[in-house]
């Protein structure tokens, strides 16, 4: 398969692929990817701020449910989580 024919996420035929603990964060919890991706690596919202270059306060901004990050923010914090950007969409 070419490299243009893969979909978001690096799979082929569109697939995002998302770990069912991931799944059950966001669809049973309500939390939002972002958080849920968090928790399931396990990490604190003060280590990922840290990643990011920014305080804790604005990380808090970007996982909550209620905000929709831009795509730009979504492939920083993908980048500080080690994930695909595209498993970060709500």
């Amino acid at each position: 398969m070419a490299e243009n024919e893969k979909d978001s996420g690096g799979k082929p035929g569109g697939a995002v692929v998302l770990p069912p603990e991931v799944m059950e964060l966001h669809a049973v919890r309500k939390m939002s990817l972002v958080r849920a991706w968090r928790e399931h690596l396990g990490l604190t919202q003060d280590e990922v701020a840290q990643r990011l270059g920014v305080s804790r306060p604005a990380y808090v901004q970007m996982e909550t449910s209620k905000t929709r990050p831009r795509v730009i923010t979504l492939k920083k914090i993908a980048a500080a989580l080690g994930v695909e950007w595209e498993q970060l969409r709500d």
